[in-house]
């Protein structure tokens, strides 16, 4: 009989895309703040803390419950002089993971 082999992780599912309509907002308790000690932007919530590049910083920025992802996708894609579907695909993998560990919701 012979040994079993490794186990082979299973790759995540590509997250679900997010609706043009979601409205992103940080939840009650979570915030995003200049952190001295690190020199740099940090998403805060409960416990936890997620360091943030520019990109993160801006696009949660515009997370304000009001914008929907559409508007937030068209504004990034004027401010950085880049194609929209590459924004969109980009936050929203951005936006999902977040929404995954409890960090944003994407309101209806």
């Amino acid at each position: 009989m012979s040994a079993p082999g490794p186990a082979r992780a299973r790759a995540p599912a590509p997250p679900a895309p997010i609706d043009p309509a979601a409205r992103p907002a940080l939840p009650r308790g979570v915030r995003v703040r200049w952190d001295a000690v690190r020199q740099g932007w940090v998403l805060l919530a409960p416990e936890r803390a997620l360091r943030l590049d520019r990109i993160g910083v801006a696009i949660l920025e515009r997370a304000d419950g009001a914008r929907s992802f559409a508007d937030i996708v068209a504004d990034l894609a004027a401010a950085y002089d880049a194609p929209p579907e590459r924004i969109a695909a980009d936050a929203g993998r951005f936006l999902s993971a977040l929404a995954a560990r409890r960090m944003i919701e994407l309101r209806p």
